[in-house]
This record gives structure tokens, sequence and C-alpha cells, in this order.
């Protein structure tokens, strides 16, 4: 027989796992009408810690611009750092700046430069919004949560669970390394296939990034 308090611990676990639904059902909603009307857009993640005063904050800064000009819109996490940068760039170029603004314990501000906001509890949740309305990831140098980003488009994409999309690594010393240890290892051993690291380039270069991505998403 179960003791009456284990199993009103029971009981109000359970209360509170339904109304947990709710709440992902209710923030799945919200980011579907946030986003319906965005135009065709460009995901750009990177790390939050990135100064103004870096020149990878500058860099960013002109790759979102030239997208930006290009047509895309623009979506990061909404924070600082590179989002921030990714947001700027095509917020000051009059373009569309989208930020999906997670709520963090260890609280991240939003960045000012952005048009369209949308506020999530749920990483997993913010993930199907970056994958449902991104044409295109453009991975800049970061942290854990940008491997996250990047490795679940590339299982996406591999396993034929989404339509294939450019995929960029912006940096070159940045990503190399992790190339090279997908070359070594993951290829070398056979855990995934050569081509399958055709799924993404590795670039420095604004215009490439611009002319592989127009080349494979027309608008």
């Amino acid at each position: 027989m179960i003791h009456r308090s284990k199993q009103y611990l029971i009981d109000d676990l359970s209360i509170h796992e339904s109304w947990r639904l709710f709440k992902i059902m209710s923030e799945i909603v919200d980011g579907f009408e946030n986003l319906s009307e965005i135009g065709p857009a460009i995901s750009m993640f990177g790390s939050a810690r990135v100064k103004p005063e870096d020149p990878l904050y500058k860099k960013t800064v002109e790759l979102s611009t030239a997208l930006s000009r290009a047509g895309y819109s623009i979506i990061t996490g909404g924070g600082p750092g590179l989002m921030e940068a990714g947001n700027k760039g095509a917020y000051d170029n009059g373009g569309e700046s989208i930020g999906l603004h997670i709520h963090l314990p260890m609280e991240q501000h939003n960045n000012p430069y952005m048009n369209v906001k949308s506020e999530f509890r749920y990483f997993f949740i913010r993930k199907l919004m970056f994958i449902k309305y991104a044409l295109a990831y453009v991975a800049l140098p970061g942290g854990y949560g940008t491997l996250d980003e990047l490795s679940e488009a590339l299982v996406l994409i591999q396993t034929h669970r989404i339509k294939p999309f450019p995929i960029v690594l912006f940096g070159t010393e940045f990503w190399g390394g992790l190339v090279d240890w997908f070359k070594t290892q993951l290829v070398t051993n056979e855990f995934c296939k050569e081509e399958d690291l055709d799924l993404f380039i590795v670039t420095d270069d604004v215009d490439e990034v611009v002319s592989h991505i127009k080349k494979h998403v027309i608008i």
C-alpha cells in the first residue's frame, strides 16, 4: 500500500506535469503566431560573450548587413554578443531582425536591435522555431549552445527529417579543428560518411557566405 504522503507527492507531480504540457503548447502556439509573417530568414548563432569592440563582433555585423541587403531576414537568440551583432546588421540596414530570447537562470538581457521578438522558456521549442523558420544556418564562434544548434541541424538533415539547407561555419580558425576531428575520427571510424561533410562549408569570407546561401536559397 502506498503511503498517503507519497501518494500525494505523486498526485502533485502529475498535476504539475499536466500544467507543464499546457505551457509547452502555449509557447509553441505563441511562437508560430509571432513568426508566421516573417520573410525568408537566416538563423545566426554565436557566443553571447563577445564584446562590441571585438573584431569578430564587427565582422558579424558586416555579415548580417550583407545578408540583409541580399533580402534575408536575420534570426538570432536575441541576446548580447554575436547575437546582438547579427541583429544589429539587419536592424541598422532597415531589414527584418528577429530575436528568439530564452529565459535562463543567469539572465541574459535582450539586445535593442530587434523589430520582432519571441520569448521562450524551453530550449527545445526555441530550437523548433529556429529550424522551422530558417532557410539557412550561419554558425559563428560560440560555446555549447552554438554547438547544440549546429549539431541538431546536421542530424536533422543527415537523417532526412528536414529538407537540406545551407549551413555555414563562419571562422576557419575557430571551426577548423572541429572539422579536422570530424575527418580523423567520425569519417575514419565510419561513424559518418565522407559525404556528410558536404552538409556545410567553412569560410571567413562574407561574400562567399552570401553567394553560397543565394545559390541554394532563391527569393
